[in-house]
């Protein structure tokens, strides 16, 4: 049974596709009331585990128990109380904004009124435009509309900012919060990891089908990294040299730049620029910063996450 404090308990989920063993045991509890990310690059496994916990794949073996119920016995009524928003929504183009929601709204005992969606959702300048004319940020955010539409206890958001401009991706993160706020439990997949590291009171990392760590976005940081980053943009290759310079534990070469992570930031730059010096070549855009949950994916995968 789920935990009096858990909304949602997955227990040793395994899904296979041939001979590719796309879950592979993956066991996880997202607590009543928190904002639960999980991230994964490409084929990780990520997807498709959401998918059988959303009811939309069937898992090869494993349980999964949402707010007190079992999956595999009471879909229906799991079903009821959760809300979905997809990726990739499919919606009847020919219907207005105001009329989907609406018609979503019929199929639950209990409904958001489609004038106080909109609002939340800042579509009010489209509330009687078709889905099939709607912009991709506007699509996006019809989508989440319509995953609120029936006041859901727990609320599954599949990268809910993807197509949004900055601004509207802030306010989508002021929406995320409220929903929490207002009681509901939330579990997000993100390509931003600035995201997961604004609104996750803890993220789970996915690749090759399992949970390969899985805590607050703060701890997981500490638990990886006690040093600073060092980025730099070099125009000659110094890269050979860097990880033996003072203090520094690890180099990460990219296509433009290099980051160093150093326990010194001082002793490290001072031979850093000695280096360059001495060797006559120039340093740009050097910044000084904390690691980031983006350090810790890579570090763990190998990936960047948008890769």
């Amino acid at each position: 049974m789920t935990a009096a404090g858990d909304a949602l308990t997955v227990r040793d989920l395994r899904k296979r596709y041939g001979t590719l063993q796309a879950v592979d045991g993956i066991s996880f509890s997202v607590r009543r009331g928190e904002v639960f990310g999980m991230l994964g690059p490409n084929g990780a496994g990520k997807t498709t585990t959401i998918e059988i916990i959303e009811g939309l794949r069937r898992a090869d073996s494993g349980a999964v128990q949402m707010l007190g119920r079992d999956l595999a016995r009471d879909p229906a009524a799991i079903k009821e109380r959760i809300g979905v928003q997809l990726q990739t929504p499919t919606l009847l183009p020919r219907l207005s904004v105001t009329e989907l929601l609406s018609l979503f709204g019929s199929f639950y005992a209990r409904a958001v009124p489609p004038a106080e969606l909109i609002r939340m959702v800042g579509l009010e300048a489209s509330r009687n435009q078709l889905a099939g004319t709607l912009s991709g940020g506007q699509a996006q955010r019809l989508s989440l509309a319509l995953a609120l539409v029936n006041q859901p206890e727990l609320l599954f958001l599949d990268e809910p900012t993807t197509g949004l401009d900055p601004q509207a991706r802030a306010n989508l993160w002021e929406l995320i919060e409220s929903v929490r706020a207002s009681g509901a439990t939330v579990l997000l997949t993100t390509h931003y990891m600035e995201e997961a590291e604004r609104l996750c009171d803890r993220v789970a990392i996915v690749d090759h089908g399992q949970i390969v760590a899985l805590d607050s976005p703060r701890q997981l940081i500490a638990a990886h990294f006690n040093e600073t980053a060092i980025r730099i943009g070099l125009d000659g290759a110094l890269h050979e040299s860097l990880s033996g310079l003072p203090a520094v534990t690890h180099v990460e070469a990219h296509t433009e730049a290099v980051t160093l992570f150093t326990t010194d930031v001082a002793a490290t730059i001072a031979a850093l620029l000695e280096l360059a010096r001495t060797r006559e070549r120039t340093l740009t855009d050097l910044l000084v910063r904390s690691a980031t949950l983006e350090d810790v994916f890579l570090t763990l995968t190998g990936r960047r996450l948008r890769e």
